[in-house]
């Protein structure tokens, strides 16, 4: 990776936690060991009611441009499902803070699909994040996470999650409530005004090779192209800190990791652009793996043409709305090639 990280992103939601002084050097640190002259984007995650003026000033002087602030929902018993602390004056008084220090791209993450919400409840939901005038707002469903109160909660029958069909119904009316906004639609969860997509997203989903820093975290790296096409190395730092540190101070290999190559990165090539509404592109796909879409797919694809699930326009392979709504039945069949 010798080419100029354009973009960062500090993740986990847990860097507002720390204290002005502590972020300051994180980030004096970092600039030091990688220069960001040419950063564009530079994007950290932020729970709501724990940023401070202090902490945001100290972001704002060292370059972070962007945030994203779990907003989740705007009730407080909805929250509470969640396990969130905060309440929606958090997030208000968080974005008033963060536009005082001189971050205006703010993003907000909602959820919908959790138990006990309603139509109405998203609706609101939707219409407060946006009285915010954020640049971007993302859509989650709710994925449970299995070990977490709330998964147990829904084992037991103590709660219980959303009819299938009234998720499909909060989706559809995020759809339209966003796009009335001037949100347009460039992913399948994510919404942002022209001109502020989220740069370190559409990244991994264009597949732009990516360090990850600290406990747990992502990379994708030396990408090499053979006559078999693009192939890559993905890895995961370790989950415990103790591990992870032995790891950098010894300078020993991730054990968490894989070659990535010839089929696999055809489907990942796949899998990622089809999130997009831009889609798949034939000639990129083509560079990267030395064989066009039609000739990796074959009938398959259209057959999902035909099904309605995917078009081929000005160059792109896409999902139609029906493709989007049943996105992981038509992955397993491309999948399966």
């Amino acid at each position: 990776m010798n080419d100029p990280i354009t973009t960062v992103y500090i993740g986990g939601g847990t860097p507002s936690l720390l204290p002005a002084p502590v972020f300051r050097k994180l980030l004096k640190g970092l600039r030091e060991i990688y220069g960001f002259d040419n950063v564009k984007e530079f994007s950290c995650e932020a729970n709501p009611g724990t940023v401070t003026n202090d902490w945001l000033i100290c972001a704002a002087e060292n370059g972070i441009n962007r945030l994203s602030i779990g907003m989740q929902a705007f009730q407080d018993d909805l929250l509470k499902v969640l396990g969130r602390i905060h309440h929606y004056d958090s997030v208000f008084q968080s974005v008033q803070k963060a536009h005082e220090a001189g971050i205006h791209n703010i993003n907000l993450d909602l959820i919908f699909g959790i138990p006990g919400q309603t139509i109405l409840q998203w609706s609101e939901t939707l219409e407060k994040a946006l009285s915010l005038h954020p640049a971007h707002i993302s859509v989650y469903g709710l994925i449970l996470e299995e070990g977490t109160p709330l998964f147990h909660d829904i084992e037991k029958g103590i709660l219980y999650l959303p009819e299938p069909d009234t998720e499909r119904e909060m989706y559809d009316i995020a759809l339209k409530q966003l796009k009335l906004s001037g949100l347009i639609q460039y992913e399948i969860s994510n919404f942002a005004v022209p001109g502020k997509e989220c740069s370190h997203n559409i990244g991994y989903w264009s597949q732009i090779p990516y360090i990850g820093l600290g406990v747990s975290a992502a990379s994708m790296i030396n990408v090499k192209l053979s006559a078999d096409g693009v192939s890559y190395l993905r890895k995961k730092n370790p989950d415990s800190y103790l591990a992870y540190k032995k790891t950098v101070l010894e300078k020993t290999p991730c054990h968490d990791s894989e070659i990535v190559q010839s089929k696999n990165a055809r489907f990942e090539t796949m899998m990622l652009g089809l999130r997009m509404n831009k889609g798949v592109s034939e000639e990129l796909f083509v560079k990267m793996h030395g064989i066009s879409v039609r000739e990796a797919y074959g009938n398959k694809l259209f057959e999902m043409v035909k099904a309605g699930l995917l078009l081929y326009e000005n160059g792109y392979w896409k999902m139609t709305r029906r493709g989007f709504d049943i996105q992981n039945t038509l992955l397993v069949e491309l999948m399966e090639d």
